[in-house]
Order: C-alpha cells, then sequence, then structure tokens
C-alpha cells in the first residue's frame, strides 16, 4: 500500500512541475489580417491532471473546426491569467473560453474585451461580478456534492440511525465558485447527522452553515495542503480513536488525504471512506487498490463538446444553446448556462464506465 502511495505522489508532482504557460497561436494562418476564427482558451494550471485534458481536448475541437487557438495555462497565478487574457485581446480573438483561477478578478480585463465585442465563455468556473460573461458551461456542481453526501448515507446506514462516526469534511479552494456548490450539495446531506450525533466531528471542522464553507477550504485545490491539513487533525484530535469517513470535494484533495492516512499507519482493515470527483487516473488506482470509496466523474469530454459547439454557435451568429437561465446568479447578472450530468463511479463500475467509454484504457489502469 505504501509503495502505492509513494509512486502516485510521485506522480502528482510530476504534474506540478510541468507548469507551462502557453502554446503558440495554432493554425496556418496567424498574422493579424486573418479572416480565420481565433479562440483564446484560458486554463488555471497544469499541475491538476484535468485541466491538461480539458485543454488539449478543447484545442483539439476547435481545430477540427478550422479555428485557429491560444491556450494558455497561468500556473494558478491570477495575475499570469490576467495578463494572458490581456495578450489574447490584443491578438485579436473573437471568442474567450475562460476557466477562471479568482472568479472575482476577472472584470477590468473583461471590460477590455468587452469592449472590442468578444464574447466570453465561463468554463466550467462561474465568473464573478462582471456583467460581461455571456454564457457558462459546466457540470451540474451541486449535484456533484449530492452525489457525494449520498454515498456516504448510503453506505454507512445513516438513514437506518447507524453510527456514530468519525467525520472529516473538507471543502475546496475558497477563491473557486464552484467549491461552494459542491459543499453545499454535500453537506445538506450530511449536516443532518451531524446534528443529530450520528456523524462526529472530531476536529471540530464542521460549518456551522453552508456560508462557513471556507473555514475548511483548501487553497488552490493542493494535495499537499490537504495532506498537511489531514495530519494536523490525525495528529491533534485522534490519538485514541480512528477516522471513519472524510467527505473530499475531489481527487487532488483526495490524494493527500490517503497519503496522510497512509502515513500515520491506516491499513486496509481500518482505512476510512473517503469520496472524490475527477476520475484522475492516479485515484482510480487508489480506488482498485482499495484506498478511495468513489469518485464522481464528470466527463470532461463532453464539456469540451458543449463548449465547442457553443463557439461554433457564437462564430456563426446562430443562437446559443443553454439549458439553465435560473441558477447562476454571478452578483451583477444571471448568466445564461448549460449544465450536464456527473455520475458516480465505484470500485465495481471502474470498467464499464471508464474503461468502455475509453476515458482510460485498461492498461492504463493495470486492469
Amino acid at each position: 500500500m505504501r509503495k502505492t502511495i509513494a509512486a502516485l505522489a510521485g506522480t502528482t508532482m510530476l504534474f506540478g512541475a510541468l507548469v507551462g504557460c502557453s502554446s503558440e497561436r495554432s493554425g496556418d494562418s496567424g498574422d493579424s489580417g486573418s479572416d480565420t476564427p481565433l479562440i483564446g482558451i484560458a486554463m488555471p494550471t497544469k499541475s491538476l491532471e484535468r485541466w491538461n485534458n480539458d485543454g488539449a481536448h478543447l484545442e483539439g475541437l476547435l481545430e477540427d473546426k478550422g479555428y485557429d487557438t491560444t491556450l494558455q495555462y497561468a500556473n494558478n497565478k491570477v495575475d499570469e491569467q490576467i495578463t494572458q487574457l490581456q495578450n489574447m485581446i490584443n491578438e485579436g480573438a473573437d471568442v474567450l473560453v475562460i476557466a477562471s483561477i479568482d472568479g472575482t478578478a476577472l472584470g477590468p480585463v473583461l471590460e477590455t474585451a468587452a469592449a472590442q465585442d468578444i464574447p466570453v465563455i465561463a468554463y466550467d468556473r462561474l465568473i464573478n461580478d462582471s456583467e460581461n460573461v455571456d454564457y457558462y458551461a459546466t457540470f451540474d456542481n451541486e449535484l456533484v456534492g449530492t452525489l457525494q453526501g449520498q454515498f456516504i448515507e448510503e453506505q454507512l446506514d445513516l438513514a437506518s440511525g447507524a453510527g456514530p462516526f468519525n467525520l472529516e469534511p473538507f471543502a475546496g479552494s475558497p477563491d473557486d465558485n464552484n467549491a461552494r456548490f459542491f459543499f453545499k450539495g454535500a453537506w445538506d446531506v450530511l449536516s443532518p447527522y451531524v446534528e443529530s450525533g450520528q456523524l462526529v466531528v472530531p476536529s471540530g471542522k464542521a460549518p456551522a452553515s453552508i456560508d462557513e464553507w471556507t473555514t475548511i477550504g483548501i487553497q488552490g485545490w493542493e494535495s499537499a495542503k490537504a495532506q498537511s491539513e489531514m495530519e494536523n487533525r490525525l495528529n491533534s484530535f485522534y490519538t485514541d480513536k480512528k477516522v471513519d469517513v472524510v467527505l473530499s470535494p475531489n481527487d487532488s484533495l483526495a490524494l493527500g488525504i490517503e497519503q496522510a492516512l497512509d502515513g500515520a499507519g491506516y491499513t486496509e482493515a481500518d482505512w476510512p471512506l473517503i469520496t472524490g470527483q475527477d476520475a484522475d487516473e492516479a485515484n482510480v488506482k487508489n480506488m482498485i487498490a482499495g484506498m478511495q470509496s468513489m469518485t464522481v466523474w464528470k466527463d470532461t469530454r463532453t464539456l469540451g463538446d458543449q463548449v465547442a459547439t457553443m463557439v461554433g454557435q457564437i462564430i456563426d451568429e446562430e443562437e446559443v444553446t443553454v439549458n439553465d437561465e435560473t441558477t447562476y446568479d454571478n452578483g451583477v447578472k444571471v448568466v445564461p448556462a448549460f449544465l450536464l450530468p456527473p455520475e458516480v463511479v465505484v470500485p465495481d463500475t471502474i470498467e464499464s464506465l471508464l474503461v468502455d467509454s475509453e476515458f482510460y484504457s485498461a492498461d492504463q489502469l493495470g486492469l
């Protein structure tokens, strides 16, 4: 088990080291006089597997449509992302697709885009406090959390009165608007059991309300920070007891939590339930090894497909397809959105859901 954890940690560190700035404008019509549409794609970081996959997939789809693209990764640095967006605007981008790092920091650069009539699609993360966000494409993020909470509820038989169980809840990055939706979905399911005493939080890190979710948020969704936080909780509050379940909102945090548990001597006999999201390769392998209980899979290929369709509709001056015009208020406006459904994956469904769909090959997962 420890060898597996160490190997996966090394893989995660390798991804962190592969942090790049940008890919050059693709296509053979890079001069300013080109009639070929230029699509700017701004992604947060290369240090998380999913953003590498998302960026490459969307770039390929748009190039297949005959568009030029400029794909930029901002190393999780807000100022760098703003600079990259300004450069895209200066290059004459026709559409901007933005997975924001800080959803509240892009107002001024989006004003510049609006002054040049450049439409903006918020990709997976809502951009807040700006009227210059035209569309939003994402998964049903509150449902992601609901699925995690329901999984814990069902596995522990909480609805039948079972318990008490020791729970440690985590939340995502405080600057990511999605993180609140994830936590709310899960906490709406779990908080009644905390109030009844069926779920006990020895660390005391159980937010009194949804609005206090940031108190347990892990900045930047970093595995290392989640590992450090879990180690602190284990060392401070579990000298004479065991943790039974960990609410982890995504796979990056789950990986760090699993490393902390392994370091604390947890084994298969007392390994807790651990949730996740994204179906990252390292975490799917941990599921196979019995170190993670589930992940909520958001097939980001379908998100890229939908965004590419929306970009095409904008370029062709067609009506842009949305399916939610009420939920996503960014503080200035309700942003028209297209929501995609997430899906729970457990060890027994890895092959039928992830392999049969060719999200992963059996060889990749060691199956």
